[in-house]
């Protein structure tokens, strides 16, 4: 007979929990002790283990599901038993306190009280903050997303490439640890763990941001929302298919999706995005890449690391074209020395599929074939606006907001990526700040000028502020400082010696318009940047800050140093 899985009674004040991710599938072979499912409860992680051993034979719970204790959400048996009709109950009858929890559950679906202070519209880096921020503020909360807490940034952005990127770096730190004295054998790629590893970073992170949604009673519906002009929000589908919440005010963090283009054969159902690249079982064995923006140089990072042979197509003269020219240059020679074929300045044409392989055709100076068995498109994201048809908002391909993140809907704010702004996940979180705040009766302001950005490839990059032409075109003459890397005694001892700092000055006060790091650490030290640069600080500031020695850090005051004319660990000029 089959023995039920059931939400546990994890403490004597626990009424439910949340099941987070199912660690084993419907027709797997389980032992006694062995970690079936993780779920949340009261703020705490933890694993069910299989009480029994046998075969998953059914699982009644989704990810997601919020579920009173008791409730039975799966079933362990011999291989090919059928359920009884008394096996499938979804509660144990014999547990009275198991039916009241399951009967307040159905009542409070049916006959809450779904008005709500602010609703927040999409649960990702700006949609989650947004929610915390308004609650902490007093107001009641609803969240409504349609597809995993944490957005694209948690699920299919940010944080996954970053654990991808992450094994690339264990790889490159192989591959230098002869010439540092280390003798280890040459690295084989498991992409199956690769993205295992992947999975479990994200599933606990989104237990975090249930667990902290939940401290703040934040409602969380699960389902598409469609925004109705009389204040209300119709959920279409999903978990919570056919309720209705209205609000006071309604926060649009709707987000973005991967852009694919126009061009003949992208609609081929094996082209790649950023979304689907992260769930590859094996490594390809050529790789092209349609865009040279951050997200298609990153995943020239890890696919070049993992044995990939990467080609770069990219239709501006440079990579990363947002960026100083100095790091696009860089980091083209990083590429470049990584085995990474790099192409500007040419313009995709078509791609053609051919048995198990994709020709792709690329103009330039002359018209060439490339071939690959995998095509990665990369070429931007477009906002998310579904749902917002009945509203009458100003768009334009985006929802326009004022400095205040108002829409032209009076009451309704957005934020993120659905407003156009800088498509960053910290950017978008610093919008939910504010528009909580504003909605809450405050009038914050959103400055874009101080906005760090990052970028994860080997080595990292990183930059704040003006690129040298912007500061030139605005202030003509200016101070620039640079530092490279292979003079600093920390990259020299890490052995990652490619890249540098550069510092950009006014000429008046010496106030600092911008910093670009290429190098190692890159992300973690633009921090200080940033709060000199808040802070209006100037080069004599910074070079009278002592720094620690040895860091990448103090390669910023290398650079100021540099820039006023005073270098110290430099060659007189």
């Amino acid at each position: 007979m089959a023995t039920e899985i059931i939400m546990p009674k994890a403490g004597m004040d626990m009424e439910e929990g949340t099941v987070i991710k199912w660690l084993k599938q419907e027709g797997d072979q389980v032992s006694v002790g062995e970690p079936i499912l993780e779920i949340l409860t009261d703020k705490v992680n933890m694993e069910v283990e299989a009480e029994v051993p046998g075969t998953i034979l059914k699982i009644t719970a989704s990810e997601g599901d919020v579920l009173p204790v008791f409730t039975v959400i799966g079933y362990i048996g011999d291989q090919g038993e059928v359920i009884n009709d008394k096996s499938q109950s979804t509660e144990k009858e014999s547990d009275p306190q198991a039916v009241e929890s399951n009967e307040d559950a159905v009542k409070r679906k049916v006959v809450g009280d779904s008005n709500y202070d602010v609703v927040v519209l999409g649960g990702g880096p700006g949609g989650y903050v947004a929610a915390i921020r308004a609650a902490s503020l007093g107001a009641k909360v609803a969240l409504i997303e349609k597809q995993s807490l944490g957005g694209t940034c948690l699920n299919v952005g940010c944080i996954p490439t970053k654990t991808l990127i992450k094994s690339a770096d264990i790889i490159h730190s192989i591959k230098q640890a002869e010439s540092m004295g280390v003798m280890v054998q040459e690295p084989v790629i498991d992409m199956v763990k690769v993205v295992k590893n992947k999975d479990n970073v994200v599933s606990k992170l989104v237990g975090g941001i249930t667990g902290i949604l939940k401290s703040h009673d934040i409602k969380v519906y699960k389902g598409m929302g469609q925004v109705k002009t009389d204040k209300t929000v119709h959920i279409k589908s999903g978990r919570d298919e056919g309720q209705v919440v209205s609000f006071s005010k309604l926060i649009i963090a709707t987000g973005a999706t991967p852009l694919v283009p126009p061009i003949p054969g992208l609609d081929d159902s094996g082209i790649l995005t950023s979304t689907e690249i992260l769930d590859l079982k094996d490594v390809p064995k050529e790789l092209i890449i349609i865009g040279g923006g951050v997200i298609g140089c990153e995943f020239a990072t890890i696919f070049s690391s993992f044995g990939s042979k990467v080609t770069i197509v990219e239709m501006l003269p440079r990579l990363l074209p947002n960026m100083d020219a100095d790091i696009s240059t860089s980091l083209k020679n990083s590429l470049t020395k990584s085995g990474v074929d790099v192409m500007t300045s040419v313009k995709v044409e078509k791609v053609e599929r051919n048995g198990d392989e994709y020709i792709v055709s690329v103009s330039g100076e002359k018209t060439v074939e490339l071939k690959a068995n995998k095509v990665l498109v990369s070429i931007g994201r477009k906002a998310c606006l579904e749902g917002l048809e009945e509203l009458n908002l100003n768009m334009d391909k985006v929802v326009e907001v004022n400095e205040y993140l108002e829409t032209s809907v009076k009451d309704i704010y957005a934020i993120g990526d659905v407003t156009g702004k800088i498509q960053l996940a910290h950017v978008a979180s610093a919008q939910g700040i504010k528009a909580a705040e504003n909605a809450m009766g405050k009038a914050k302001k959103m400055d874009y000028n101080i906005v760090p950005s990052c970028i994860y490839t080997i080595p990292e990059i990183s930059a704040i502020g003006m690129t040298e032409d912007e500061a030139r075109n605005k202030y003509g003459d200016i101070f620039v400082g640079k530092f490279p890397m292979i003079a600093s005694g920390k990259a020299l001892a890490m052995g990652e010696t490619e890249g540098f700092t550069k510092v950009i000055a006014e000429k008046k006060y010496g106030e600092i318009l911008g910093v670009h790091i290429i190098g190692p650490s890159a992300t973690e030290i633009i921090g200080e940047a940033a709060i000199i640069m808040k802070l209006e600080g100037t080069l004599e500031e910074l070079v009278d800050t002592i720094h620690a020695h040895p860091t990448v850090s103090e390669t910023i005051m290398e650079a100021a140093h540099d820039a006023l004319g005073e270098a110290i660990h430099l060659p007189k000029k």
